[in-house]
């Protein structure tokens, strides 16, 4: 199984009183978001999965793919690890699952998979991570397969 762990891109900063859930993408953002889904529809198998946050800056992000999703409450801003791990049916699922959500849910996941020692790992704003689960005779393993950054796109 391989997972991808997509960070929204850069959001408007939050106003007193108005719903997180609201906030959309800057235009740096809406660049980010673009970049890395270019990249990304160049890579990402054609059956490949894709669940999304219902942040508005998320659903943004994930637009930028131009691909189907599906929308979760799971992964919006107070999800955690555990939930995101158990909606993409963490390692037994077949082939790939994009997930575009939030920190710090995001980095927990890297840090629970990769068994860092940290609890959470940083993922910057539109960047994101490839994981593979691989079954091997010695143990099982998760591997990285890439990290991109929009900046470097």
């Amino acid at each position: 199984m391989d997972l991808i762990l997509w960070r929204h891109a850069e959001a408007l900063e939050a106003v007193p009183g108005e719903n997180d859930l609201h906030r959309r993408l800057t235009p740096r953002g809406d660049k980010q978001a673009t970049r890395v889904a270019a990249w990304l529809d160049r890579q990402l198998p054609e059956l490949a999965k894709v669940w999304v946050s219902p942040a508005r800056r998320a659903q943004q992000t994930a637009q930028a793919l131009g691909r189907k999703f599906k929308t979760s409450d799971l992964l919006g801003p107070e999800g955690t690890a555990e939930q995101l791990l158990e909606l993409v049916q963490w390692p037994q699922a077949k082939g790939c699952v994009l997930v575009v959500g939030h920190q710090p849910t995001l980095g927990q996941t890297l840090s629970t998979l990769l068994r860092l020692s940290e609890s959470e790992c940083s993922i910057r704003k539109g960047a994101l991570w490839w994981l593979r689960f691989r079954e091997r005779e010695i143990g099982n393993k998760t591997v990285v397969i890439t990290v991109q950054s929009p900046e470097f796109l």
